[in-house]
This record gives C-alpha cells, structure tokens and sequence, in this order.
C-alpha cells in the first residue's frame, strides 16, 4: 500500500530548482530555452506569463511582448519587479488579460494538474497561445523515475504522458499546433559535462522518435463565434391574418364585420 502522507510540493519544488544547478540540469535548461526561442520567436503582444516553479529559471526571454510576468510558488528576498507570488491552479491575473502562458512543469509539480491547465485558459485571450512542458513518462527519464528510490530533483515529478495533456488542451478549447519532444540523453550525471551533446540540447532538436526526456506542445485558444438569440418580434411590427392562431382580437371583429356587413348587402 501506498503512503498515505500528503506530498510536500514546497520541498520539492526547491530540491528540483537546486537540480538545474547540476550539469544536466544545466544541459536540459539549455534545451528547453532553445526549443520555447524557437518556437516562441515570432510570437508578440501585450502579456507573456510564465508559471513555473521558480522565477530563477526564465524562459523565452527573446520574446517581443510589452509586459513579461513570472510566478514563484514561494516569496524569497530580493525578488525583482515582475515576479507574482502565487499557486499556480489559482492564479491572480483577470480572464482574458494574457497573449502567452508558458507551463514550464507546472503541471509535473502540482496537486491538481488540471485545475493548472484550466487556471491558464482562463487568464489566456482569445487566439492566444499556451506552451506546456512537462516529462515525458515514455522515456529513458521515465524509466529512472520508476526505478528510482527518492523524490528528489526532476524525479519528484508526476511525468504526465502527452497524450493526456492533449486531450485536456482539446477540452479546454485549444488547437494543437505542435507537439514534439525533445532531449534524448541519458539521465545520468557526468563530471565532465556533455560537450558536443550540450550544444545539440541548447539548439533545441525535435526528436523524430517520440523518446526524448521532455515534451513542449503548443496550442491555441479558439474563440467560438457567439450564437445569435432569435429574434424578438414587436408585437406592433406583426401583421395578424385572419383567422389565424394568435391573431389579435380587433383584427378578428373587425374582419367579422365586414363579412357581416358584406352578408346584409346581399340579402338586401
């Protein structure tokens, strides 16, 4: 049987942002702003907002947006302006105020990785864009966290598969735009770093099989056209036949006595 003591999200929130410190820490960060640079490039407006799990690790800094908000699960001193301390399936931003949200594990790292997704399309306009990481169970990484005996670093993480977090962006009323998934290296520290493998991660290549450590999708928030409410007729405005269901009472005596009129000058 499982344990039952409640997770402490806090801690391991820290202990991964102390991971990124290690050299594949620093190996993955370097690809996952590679990938969001790229994919993120072109992409501007009023508001970029980033929801992760320290305001230390910013992404997609190239971006061409007026204003760029970060969330921190956690207040710590010194924080600089533009930093929002905040849960992140409780965010306290109004509906429609943001161009872009980047989930940056969010998701991995949360008791309620839903409510993460539906916080975000809340505060996300119409036609606006969403870019999710997380890690990607169906790897090498996936495997190490199975078999591995601590919580700490990347693998206190949940590793949400893909396919279910695209169902959840469908039902929330996004359009897929990209999904791939990037960083086939094995997880395992190296002293002597990564060399000419560091350089391919911070480019930020899709794999063309589906195996790598993480996945960035991206999707788009559609906008429904509103359904139009039938039309109110005025009563003024409508002509009554006779005879006919709903037809005013003048127009029936009225009509009544001409006939009655009309029946009495043929008698005559």
């Amino acid at each position: 049987m499982g344990s039952s003591e409640p997770i402490d999200y806090a801690a391991r929130h820290d202990s991964f942002e102390r991971w990124f410190q290690s050299p594949l820490g620093r190996c993955l960060l370097a690809s996952q702003r590679g990938v969001l640079d790229r994919e993120l490039a072109r992409m501007t407006g009023a508001r970029q907002l980033q929801v992760g799990l320290s305001h230390r690790l910013p992404l997609a800094s190239g971006t061409d947006f007026v204003q760029k908000i970060i969330t921190s699960p956690g207040w710590h001193p010194h924080m600089p302006d533009g930093v929002a301390v905040c849960d992140a399936d409780e965010l306290p931003f109004p509906g429609d105020s943001m161009d872009l949200v980047i989930l940056h594990h969010t998701a991995d790292f949360s008791p309620d990785p839903h409510q993460v997704l539906r916080e975000s399309a809340r505060v996300l306009r119409g036609e606006g864009r969403i870019a999710l990481v997380g890690f990607n169970p169906l790897s090498l990484w996936g495997l190490r966290r199975m078999v591995s005996r601590h919580r700490q670093g990347p693998w206190g993480g949940r590793f949400l598969l893909r396919s279910r977090m695209e169902d959840w962006l469908r039902l929330l009323g996004f359009a897929l735009e990209s999904s791939t998934t990037h960083f086939c290296t094995t997880p395992v520290q190296r002293r002597d770093g990564y060399g000419a493998s560091a350089t391919n991660a911070s480019l930020g290549r899709a794999n063309i099989i589906p195996v790598g450590a993480y996945y960035c999708i991206l999707a788009r928030k559609r906008v429904y056209a509103p359904i139009r409410r039938n039309m109110s007729w005025r009563k003024t405005k409508v002509m009554s036949l006779p005879g006919a269901v709903g037809a005013s009472r003048g127009c029936a005596s009225s009509t009544s006595s001409k006939f009655e009129t009309n029946d009495h000058s043929r008698e005559r």
